[in-house]
């Protein structure tokens, strides 16, 4: 099966994505971090594929005419198509699913499927840190940097009853995650081993991650399809059961709702049309 071309789903080559090593401290709170510097303006960048994401992120960018933003991109129920826009700096933070709402202080129900400036969740503390990071935009690794700094804080402040439940949501992720040849937990299970209800666990799950636990192992089944894609499919039917559908025409159903185009036109490259990069 073909796969889908560079030029639909990456970036032009310019400039350098890199991924820095992250503070030890921060590794239970952040799964991974990217920094993307082209060091100036770019040419016209080719369109994006988002795709479904559990997680939420924290984002600093500057774009061509000079602006910077701090943003939060709240997990993303579906994929979105979006032409490519010039951002010569780019750091993000990938938040571990279920953190979020610990870190940023924020009911992440609240945010899913929207960008949301951090100005609008911290008030003065992210306005004041946002002009911190624009006067260090020459210096990639000191904008991390501040951005851990201030995590950091923010993990350091966090005991007692907020740990249990961030340690409680850890575990629960990984039990409710869809995968490769693993099947996601019974929400019931899992709440019983967790000492709630299975009303409470949704309840509070959902607060966290911002997805429904049904959702969540929704969007993690479809990743697992896009990551097998990524390297090639020989069989589409062998593939649904691997990632845990009932059969071929269920995989097929859930990735045309989520990626808005069969699992064999996305393979192919025939992806839908790109809208405009919002600001």
């Amino acid at each position: 099966m073909p796969r889908p071309r560079a030029d639909e789903t990456a970036p032009a080559a310019e400039g350098r994505r890199e991924t820095p090593p992250l503070h030890s401290a921060l590794h239970p709170w952040v799964e991974s971090v990217s920094l993307d510097d082209v060091g100036g303006p770019t040419g016209p960048r080719r369109r994006r594929t988002q795709p479904p994401d559990p997680a939420t992120a924290l984002v600093w960018r500057t774009t061509a005419e000079g602006r910077s933003d701090l943003l939060v991109l709240g997990p993303r129920t579906r994929a979105a198509y979006r032409a490519g826009k010039e951002l010569p700096l780019c750091v993000r933070l990938r938040l571990r699913p279920g953190h979020a709402e610990s870190l940023l202080d924020v009911p992440v129900d609240e945010i899913a499927d929207r960008t949301v400036p951090l100005r609008d969740l911290w008030g003065r503390q992210a306005a004041l840190l946002a002009e911190e990071l624009a006067d260090l935009g020459a210096d990639p690794p000191g904008v991390l940097r501040r951005l851990e700094t201030t995590l950091l804080g923010r993990v350091t402040d966090r005991t007692g009853p907020a740990l249990d439940r961030v340690r409680l949501l850890r575990a629960a992720t990984a039990r409710l995650a869809g995968g490769l040849r693993r099947t996601p937990e019974r929400l019931g299970d899992v709440a019983r081993d967790a000492g709630l209800s299975e009303r409470r666990l949704r309840t509070v799950f959902t607060s966290a991650v911002g997805l429904s636990p049904r959702r969540f192992a929704r969007v993690t089944r479809v990743r697992t399809v896009l990551a097998a894609t990524s390297a090639g499919v020989d069989s589409w039917s062998r593939l649904a059961v691997d990632a845990g559908y009932y059969d071929q025409s269920h995989l097929t159903a859930e990735f045309r709702e989520v990626m808005q185009v069969t699992p064999g036109r996305f393979a192919a490259g025939r992806l839908p049309e790109a809208a405009p990069c919002r600001s």
